[in-house]
């Protein structure tokens, strides 16, 4: 672990960080061959699933053509079989197809990025080779520094959480609206091939494609939102917190009240931008922790002061354990004894049910808000049983937010 938390933070060499590229390099042309293997496989069964496409269509041909020329219809049970069967096959290889075209993509992206990386290892080896010798006759090799002053440990953090945040909207991407239109492509070929034999089947399947293409377009928004929501840019911060709130608890089944008091006002962008960002994981994390209830309430005064608290109902079991208390005042000593230890397994399961009630953010979650609020100087402070977080943070005074006249005034 110490050797690990060494490394993340001392600067690399630049023979280091040449030997690493070349690692990479290495890694990235195993996965590009086994890329090359999967689409040849795909390319396969594509091929192959074609091929049984076409020998159902014209088995079907032939069957609906014999049964012209002796004067019949083809069988009903026999048609839907053989058209079943032509369905089925296509849809097979229509998935292949996007199968295919996916790992061609993925192939695209990752040779790209294994070109610039060869590229960027051949600049870094040249540098080395040129570096200007030291008084000891040895060429200096200067440790990696970025112009800005960052830190090296900080630029490498800062891009690996860039490519963690590509890779899952990537990922995202992939499972949800690709998938989706690979359906929905499937689904028109389906409505293309009615509409040709069987157009009275063909609107029940329309009304089907309609429905997949709304579903999809509202999952994107949803996909869309999340990953930057344009309202915040346009609105602030109250209008996209009362929206977020509302799309979270309408997808969770939960209500989320909203509130906020006192005259709002636009923050600067990283500010507006971290405060969402915080409220909306908190919220999130709250949701996924099965609560009934969450609330979020901003306050705005000489500072901004959010509040976001979740709760779960709890049985309300005193009015029993006031009943049984006086029931017992006339009973014999053994039976007031049994009343008595019923009364305090009663009070354990109350105590018990109150803590289970109680819905406590997630230390992972908890962590990382507070790492993001002190980049942005937000005060953060949780609950001592996790179910309130409250984030305050200062005000940007008029002579902030009153722009240089230097610098002009966009429209509004």
């Amino acid at each position: 672990m110490t050797d690990a938390v060494a490394s993340a933070t001392t600067p690399l060499t630049l023979p280091a960080l040449s030997e690493r590229m070349a690692e990479e390099l290495a890694r990235l042309d195993t996965e590009l061959g086994e890329i090359d293997l999967l689409i040849a496989q795909a390319k396969t069964e594509a091929d192959r699933h074609e091929t049984r496409r076409t020998a159902a269509g014209e088995k079907l041909a032939s069957a609906t053509a014999a049964a012209t020329s002796s004067g019949s219809t083809l069988d009903p049970t026999v048609g839907a079989d053989l058209n079943a069967q032509l369905v089925l096959v296509t849809q097979r290889a229509a998935l292949m197809v996007s199968q295919v075209d996916v790992l061609e993509g993925k192939r695209r992206a990752l040779g790209r990025f294994r070109d610039a990386l060869a590229l960027y290892n051949e600049s870094v080896s040249a540098y080395r080779d040129v570096a200007p010798p030291t008084k000891s006759g040895k060429a200096a090799l200067p440790k990696l520094a970025d112009p800005s002053g960052v830190p090296p440990a900080v630029s490498r953090l800062l891009l690996d959480a860039q490519e963690d945040l590509r890779r899952e909207i990537a990922r995202a991407m992939h499972d949800g609206p690709a998938q989706s239109l690979t359906n929905i492509v499937l689904q028109a070929q389906i409505v293309e091939r009615l509409v040709a034999t069987d157009p009275g089947k063909a609107g029940n399947e329309v009304r089907q494609l309609v429905a997949m293409v709304q579903q999809t377009l509202e999952a994107t928004k949803s996909f869309i939102f999340d990953v930057r929501p344009m309202v915040l840019d346009d609105l602030g911060l109250v209008p996209t917190l009362r929206r977020a709130a509302r799309e979270r608890g309408r997808r969770a089944g939960v209500p989320v009240d909203f509130d906020s008091l006192g005259p709002e006002r636009r923050l600067p962008m990283d500010l507006e931008s971290g405060l969402f960002r915080i409220i909306d994981e908190a919220m999130s994390a709250y949701l996924s922790a099965r609560a009934e209830r969450v609330s979020i309430k901003l306050d705005w005064a000489d500072e901004v002061e959010a509040v976001v608290a979740a709760s779960r109902a709890t049985p309300d079991l005193a009015p029993e354990l006031g009943a049984e208390a006086e029931a017992a005042g006339d009973l014999p000593p053994a039976l007031a004894a049994m009343m008595e230890d019923r009364r305090a397994d009663a009070r354990d399961a109350h105590e018990a049910a109150k803590r289970a009630a109680i819905v406590a953010l997630p230390p992972s979650t908890w962590r990382e808000i507070q790492g993001r609020a002190a980049t942005l100087g937000i005060a953060a402070g949780l609950s001592a049983d996790g179910a309130e977080l409250r984030l305050v943070a200062e005000l940007p005074t008029a002579a902030d937010s009153t722009p240089d006249p230097a610098e002009g005034s966009e429209p509004a």
